[in-house]
């Protein structure tokens, strides 16, 4: 029989709309578009690197639940508020995540709140980081 895990942390919303932070069937993991609130503080940072790396830490928090990790990661969807900052959350991303190389789709949607600059939702596949993987290059 599949097992399905559905993780919350608490906070409000999860509640009034009826959602989990993060659902795992078997070994593959959803994780539920996330901000870059820090849990502790309850603050999201102004600066948007910073903004950015607290959403991938906040994500690998999720993962750490289930025993996975964030080089888990088989595909990222970034959602940015505003256009001018795509290559500043695309820098920060790219420096936590380089070595991952999951598939990215980078938008740039309004989102929930305007202190919110940047939201990040994944997949996952418990154990990729530990998979045999090849690289293969192609042209388009």
């Amino acid at each position: 029989m599949t097992d399905v895990v559905k993780v919350k942390t608490g906070n409000k919303f999860e509640e009034h709309g009826s959602y989990s932070r993060l659902v795992a069937v078997d070994n593959l993991i959803f994780v539920s578009n996330t901000a870059g609130r820090n849990p502790r503080t309850k603050l999201i940072p102004e600066d948007l690197t910073e903004q950015t790396l607290q959403v991938l830490s906040n994500i690998e928090t999720a993962l750490a639940s289930v025993d996975a990790v964030l080089a888990d990661v088989v595909a990222a969807r970034v959602f940015v508020q505003f256009p001018e900052h795509v290559e500043t959350v695309m820098t920060a991303y790219g420096e936590r995540m380089r070595g991952i190389n999951p598939t990215l789709t980078m938008t740039c949607p309004p989102l929930g709140s305007s202190e919110y600059k940047v939201e990040i939702e994944v997949t996952a596949y418990r154990g990729a980081s530990k998979a045999n993987v090849r690289e293969l290059q192609i042209t388009l």
